[in-house]
C-alpha cells in the first residue's frame, strides 16, 4: 500500500509554507526598506531625468568596461602577463567610484557649493607641486606619485571648477568687484598652472566650460567674446613656446607627410577607423591595437572602438552623447536656483565636451591631445571625476523637485519622518 499524508500533516505542511512566504515577504521588505534608507529621495519619488541619468552612468560604466577589455587585453598579456590586468584595475576603480557617486548624490548642493572654494584652491596647490615633484611623462608634467598611487590634481579638480564657477556666476550682478577679481584670478591662475604642465587640452576644456557656465548665467555678449578671444591667444601662445604641442599640431595639419614619426599616431588612428567600415571587424577582432595603435586604451581607445563597431557603432556612441546632453539640458531647466543650474549646464559641458574632443582628437579633427574618454578610457582619476560630475547632476535634478535640498521644510521634514 502506498502511503497517504493525513489531514493533520497536510494543514502542517500549509502552515510551513505559508510561514516561509510570510518570512520571504519580510526579508523582501527589510532589503527593500534599507535600500530607501540609502537614498537621498525615495525612488518612486525621482524625477524621471534622473532615473535615467543614473541608467545612463550604468550602462556607460559597464560598456568602458567592456571596450576596455577589448583595448588592453593583447598589451596586458604582452606587457604583464595578465590580459586582465587593466580590466582589474579598472573594475576596483569603478567600484570607488560608484561610491563617490552616492556619496554625491547624498550631498546637499548646498554643502557642495561651500566647499568648492576650497577644493579648487587645493587643486591649484596640487597641480603647482606637480610642476616641482611631478612625474613627467610625453613631456608633461601631470602625475603626483602618493605611494602605489598615482594622482592626476587637473583630472580632480574638475568638479570643483564647476561648482564654484557656478558660485561665482549666479550672483554675478550682485557680487562685489574684490570677489570678482578673487575668483577670476583663482580661475586665471588654474589654467595658467595646467598649461606650464603643459596640458593643452584640459585647460581648453576647462576653460570651454567656464564660459558655458558664464554664458548660462547671461553675462553680456561682449565680455563672453573678449574671454573667448584672449583664450584662444593663451592657447595659440602655449603652442609656439612648446615645441612638441607645435610639432602635434604641424602633424594634424598633414600626418602622411611623416607616416612614421610625428604623425605616426594619428595615421594609426586612422587606418583604424577607415578598416572599420559600416559595421566594423567585430568585438575584439581590431587589428591596430596590435602593436600599431600607440596609446589604445587611453586617449586613442575610440579607434579601436570604431574598428571593431564601425560607423554604426560610432553614430550609437555619437547618439547616446547626445542623449546624454538632452537630458543635461532638461535637468538644467528644472532647476529651482541658478546656481543649481549653473552646475547642471558645467557638468553637462564636461561630460558630453570631453567625449567629443577625444573623439575628434582620434578621427583626426583636432590636433593630439592628451583628454580621455570619460568612463571608457583606462584609469581611475578620469573614472573618479566622470562620476563625481555624473552625481552632481544627478543631485540637481533631485533637488529640482522641491523635496530635499535648500533648507528644510514642512514637506521635508514629513518626507524625512517616513
Amino acid at each position: 500500500m502506498g502511503h497517504t499524508d493525513s489531514p493533520c500533516s497536510a494543514q502542517v505542511n500549509a502552515t510551513a509554507h505559508k510561514s516561509i512566504s510570510t518570512r520571504g515577504q519580510k526579508s523582501g521588505s527589510r532589503n527593500k526598506a534599507r535600500f530607501q534608507r540609502l537614498l537621498p529621495l525615495p525612488w518612486q519619488l525621482w524625477p524621471s531625468e534622473a532615473r535615467l541619468l543614473i541608467g545612463l552612468a550604468g550602462f556607460w560604466s559597464v560598456a568602458g568596461l567592456v571596450v576596455l577589455a577589448s583595448a588592453s587585453w593583447w598589451v596586458a598579456l604582452r606587457e604583464m602577463g595578465d590580459g586582465g590586468f587593466y580590466l582589474k584595475r579598472q573594475a576596483l576603480w569603478l567600484i570607488v567610484s560608484w561610491s563617490l557617486l552616492g556619496i554625491t548624490i547624498s550631498t546637499n548642493m548646498r554643502q557642495w557649493l561651500r566647499w568648492s572654494g576650497p577644493g579648487l584652491w587645493m587643486g591649484c596647490l596640487l597641480i603647482a607641486a606637480t610642476l616641482v615633484m611631478g612625474t613627467t611623462v610625453n613631456g608633461a608634467s601631470r602625475w603626483l606619485v602618493l605611494g602605489p598611487l598615482q594622482v592626476q590634481p587637473s583630472e580632480l579638480v574638475k568638479p570643483f571648477v564647476v561648482l564654484q564657477a557656478a558660485n561665482l556666476f549666479a550672483p554675478w550682478g550682485r557680487m562685489s568687484l574684490d570677489q570678482k577679481l578673487l575668483w577670476l584670478g583663482s580661475f586665471g591662475g588654474l589654467l595658467l598652472l595646467i598649461l606650464k604642465q603643459p596640458n593643452l587640452s584640459t585647460a581648453a576644456l576647462i576653460g570651454l566650460t567656464l564660459w558655458m557656465v558664464a554664458m548660462g548665467a547671461g553675462l553680456r555678449w561682449r565680455s563672453l567674446l573678449g574671454t573667448a578671444l584672449a583664450g584662444s591667444l593663451l592657447g595659440t601662445a602655449s603652442i609656439l613656446i612648446n615645441e612638441y604641442q607645435r610639432l602635434r599640431v604641424v602633424s594634424f595639419l598633414d600626418p602622411w607627410n611623416d607616416p612614421m614619426g610625428d604623425g605616426y599616431q594619428l595615421v594609426q588612428s586612422l587606418l583604424a577607423i577607415g578598416s572599420g567600415g559600416w559595421m566594423g571587424q567585430g568585438y575584439g577582432l581590431s587589428t591596430q591595437k596590435l602593436q600599431y595603435l600607440p596609446i589604445q586604451s587611453t586617449d586613442f581607445i575610440y579607434a579601436v572602438f570604431a574598428e571593431e563597431f564601425g560607423f554604426v557603432g560610432s553614430i550609437l556612441l555619437l547618439l547616446f552623447l547626445m542623449l546624454v546632453a538632452w537630458v543635461g539640458l532638461r535637468v538644467a531647466l528644472r532647476c529651482r536656483s541658478n546656481q543649481a543650474r549653473l552646475v547642471a549646464i558645467g557638468c553637462t559641458t564636461i561630460l558630453v565636451g570631453q567625449s567629443i574632443l577625444n573623439i575628434a582628437v582620434a578621427s583626426g579633427a583636432m590636433p593630439t591631445t592628451g583628454l580621455p574618454l570619460p568612463l571608457i578610457s583606462y584609469g581611475g582619476n578620469s573614472l573618479m571625476s566622470s562620476l563625481v560630475i555624473m552625481g552632481l547632476l544627478i543631485r540637481c535634478s533631485l533637488e529640482s523637485t522641491g523635496l530635499i535640498g535648500g533648507r528644510p521644510n514642512r514637506r521635508q521634514r514629513s518626507l524625512r519622518q517616513r
